[in-house]
């Protein structure tokens, strides 16, 4: 069993950063796949990163490529993900999720563990 804990959302202008992370419980967090996931208002949750169990593989969605980076901390059992120049539409509440599968794998679907997620509100 994994619990995951996210944390550092919150309001920031566009063209800001903001950095959040993602805390695991558990003996285990190595072996995870972790990947980030957002939900807007009225749309589907759907994938933004990933990155694989010794970090060495990261994947993106295309919104965010060039803005967004992934990295996991397997010492500290933390995934983290870098938002930068930062736009309206990022806004959404993000979800930290693991999963036993390639990080080209991931899907919403696929994953087996999940956080409650955090806001991620930018202004205009």
């Amino acid at each position: 069993q994994v619990q995951l804990v996210e944390s550092g959302g919150g309001l920031v202008q566009a063209g800001g950063s903001l950095r959040l992370s993602c805390a695991a419980s558990g003996r285990f967090f190595s072996i995870y796949t972790m990947g980030w996931f957002r939900q807007a208002p009225g749309k589907e949750r759907e994938f933004v990163a990933a990155i694989s169990t010794s970090g060495g593989r990261t994947s993106y969605a295309d919104s965010v490529k060039g803005r967004f980076t992934i990295s996991r901390d397997n010492a500290k059992n933390t995934v983290y993900l870098q938002m930068n120049t930062l736009k309206p539409e990022d806004t959404a509440v993000y979800y930290c999720a693991a999963g036993q599968m390639s990080v080209f794998a991931i899907r919403v679907s696929t994953m087996d563990y999940w956080g409650k997620g955090t806001l991620v509100t930018v202004s205009s």
